[in-house]
């Protein structure tokens, strides 16, 4: 009865690291993006507000609000890279999240985001 004890509370832990840690994101740092811009097999996507792209903002990106990324989620081709950025980081890889519990295969994040960016 302790095995079975100890096998249910090894499955939750598992559980609830995979959720918070998707596998197979990617993470870039921005000086790694500066090397990625231009390559017509990806698709960058900005997920801050519209009110902070239209402030800032890398011209090969598209804006789709965090808030948004679901119900614009077909606007994405899952046959092509996704690279995310936010502002810190932090948005874009709840992104990613989502991105690949909705099927996406090739998700990458930029680490540290605009802040990051100069």
């Amino acid at each position: 009865m302790e095995y079975i004890k100890y096998i249910v509370i090894a499955v939750i832990v598992i559980y609830f690291i995979t959720r918070m840690f998707p596998t197979n994101v990617r993470n870039i740092t921005s000086a790694q993006l500066k090397g990625e811009l231009n390559d017509k097999n990806k698709q960058f996507v900005d997920v801050r507000t519209s009110g902070e792209y239209k402030g800032n903002h890398i011209r090969q990106f598209q804006n789709i609000p965090l808030q948004l990324l679901e119900q614009k989620i077909n606007q994405l081709s899952k046959d092509k890279e996704i690279v995310v950025i936010c502002q810190s980081g932090m948005r874009s890889n709840k992104a990613c999240k989502i991105l690949k519990k909705r099927g996406f295969k090739h998700v990458t994040n930029v680490k540290g985001g605009m802040s990051a960016w100069s």
